[in-house]
């Protein structure tokens, strides 16, 4: 049992919404990796980032990743710092990745610079955000397979360029 597709891409890339399209337009579950280590951790991740740290949610992150990878037969959201630990890198290959790639400004309008998105709580938001982007782009295409941009899109019409992009493997698996 592996994921038909799994989603990559920034805050604000539209992988938690377009995945929920995605799977039931395909008929199969939904998971999104922040939420299943919100479930198993009892708290919000906001929570964990202030009071345990970066470090032991993003430990909490992998391991939730990789039990989805194993576990999980239908539409799998990563969280969009997942991909930076190379444990998640390595558990990834061989899995039908699509990068959901969003700009600044889109970026930047759709998250509203959230303080539930600990990382993009801070000063400066919009310089944080532009960093992080800066950062996590290359990492993003380096696991993917495929690349949707999402700036001028919605959410169905993500769904749409995505279902054309690997519909036909996951109609092959079913």
């Amino acid at each position: 049992m592996s994921p038909v597709v799994v989603l990559v891409g920034p805050p604000g890339a539209g992988k938690s919404t377009v995945g929920r399209l995605l799977a039931a337009r395909w008929g199969v579950p939904f998971a999104d990796t922040d939420a299943l280590v919100e479930q198993k951790a009892g708290r919000e991740i906001a929570d964990i980032f202030t009071t345990d740290g970066e470090p032991a949610f993003r430990a909490l992150e992998r391991e939730a990743v990789a039990e989805a990878l194993e576990g999980h037969d239908g539409v799998l959201a990563l969280g969009g710092g997942a991909v930076l630990a190379e444990a998640t890198r390595q558990v990834l290959v061989g899995h039908p990745v699509v990068l959901l790639s969003v700009g600044l400004a889109a970026g930047v309008r759709r998250t509203g610079l959230s303080t539930a998105r600990p990382l993009l709580a801070g000063v400066n938001p919009r310089a944080t955000f532009a960093a992080l982007l800066s950062e996590r782009l290359p990492v993003y295409r380096a696991v993917a397979a495929h690349e949707v941009a999402t700036d001028s899109l919605d959410a169905e019409a993500v769904a749409e360029a995505v279902h054309g992009l690997v519909g036909t493997e996951v109609a092959s698996r079913g």
